[in-house]
């Protein structure tokens, strides 16, 4: 056996999530998009010359899946013969690949897949979960639901929702605001407030629809339900105005899912733009980028949230030094064999080597395209 194994085989793939029912944030009700009827996968699954396998995956919502899978096929048969350990190393390569198109977005997004599975090929080779690889802190995480708070819901929908997820032992519960109607807001905050108590963490997350006066208005009236945070009131790139909001409200201001790149969260974090940082690993492009931007949150003392993606921003936030959430969503469950455990308000890191999750069947069969290289 060669004492360094090296990459072998690199299957890509692409597939399509269906929803259950359309979905719709703040963003369909402003006419700036159409509700949300699928999510589209890019799988990168790498096999060394000894056998050993890593899984990982980028998304894209409502447009962006076919580009990403395109972009990695591009540049996908740079990984072979490569040392998979090497994963600084291989992400610098296969970013100056494909840089004549940029070094953020769709070109780095396609790269976050295979980045995150050469992550879990490295912790499963230790035998270790992914967390334990990268140094956790904890063996749990505090958790909050989503996917039951969408604007699609009536408020009666998303009260069962959130009692539902209360009794499988999620923590927190997140609501989506941004409507027209600021009243009808109020009403939902005001009814969901009630409904769960006021032990129960309650969050908003208004999708980057208020400008600047209605965000600080508001805010204002939010106060009084003692949200753990209000998330995205402004532009995702208003880092002034989101620094003036934190400024001034009690509530912590959260927001940074829809950057795309280390470069864009230092500008966030830089213009004190946030009380609570939400990166997402596959929008960053990877693992490699996460911990580079997570390094830079924690020196300013900053909350962290990871936007989507539970199966792999769980071991990502365990290993956060800070006290961090981790969001809930049950969207991708049909993608995975495995389920991840929720009990006391808490996310277990499971104890499976690497991420912990192998495709399913399912997945498979919404495959739509795929290409191999290597032996």
């Amino acid at each position: 056996m060669s004492p360094v194994d090296l990459v072998r085989h690199v299957k890509l793939s692409t597939a399509r999530l269906p929803l259950a029912v359309p979905i719709s944030d703040a963003k369909v009700f402003t006419g700036r998009q159409k509700p949300m009827t699928e999510v589209v996968f890019l799988f990168a699954e790498i096999t060394t010359e000894q056998g050993h396998s890593g899984l990982g995956f980028s998304y894209s919502k409502r447009a962006g899946g076919p580009a990403q899978y395109a972009h990695a096929k591009e540049v996908a048969q740079g990984l072979i013969g490569e040392d998979p350990n090497d994963i600084g190393k291989i992400y610098a390569k296969l970013l100056w690949a494909g840089a004549s198109v940029g070094r953020s977005g769709v070109a780095t997004q396609a790269l976050a897949a295979v980045d995150i599975a050469l992550y879990d090929l490295k912790a499963k080779r230790a035998g270790l979960p992914l967390a334990k690889l990268l140094g956790s802190y904890r063996d749990s995480v505090r958790t909050y639901n989503t996917s039951g708070g969408f604007l699609n819901a009536t408020l009666d929908e998303v009260k069962a929702r959130a009692t539902q997820s209360i009794e499988e032992g999620i923590g927190g519960i997140k609501i989506k605001v941004g409507l027209p109607d600021s009243k009808e807001d109020l009403r939902r905050v005001a009814g969901v407030r009630e409904h769960i108590g006021w032990d129960v963490p309650l969050m908003v997350d208004a999708n980057q629809q208020w400008d600047r006066a209605t965000a600080l208005r508001m805010g204002r009236q939010l106060e009084e339900f003692n949200l753990i945070w209000i998330e995205e009131p402004l532009d995702a790139y208003d880092f002034e105005g989101h620094a003036h909001l934190a400024q001034v409200l009690d509530t912590p201001i959260a927001t940074g899912e829809m950057l795309a790149s280390v470069a864009e969260h230092k500008g966030l974090i830089n213009a004190n733009g946030c009380d609570i940082i939400q990166p997402d690993a596959p929008r960053v492009g990877g693992i490699t980028q996460f911990l580079r931007l997570a390094t830079l949150a924690d020196e300013r003392g900053l909350g962290l949230a990871p936007h989507f993606a539970m199966e792999v921003h769980l071991h990502l936030a365990a290993a956060y030094p800070a006290e961090p959430w981790v969001e809930h969503f049950d969207w991708l469950d049909p993608l995975f064999e495995e389920r991840l455990e929720t009990k006391d308000g808490r996310m277990i890191v499971p104890d499976r080597p690497g991420l912990g999750v192998t495709l399913s069947g399912q997945a498979r069969a919404w495959t739509t395209e795929s290409v191999e290289f290597g032996a």
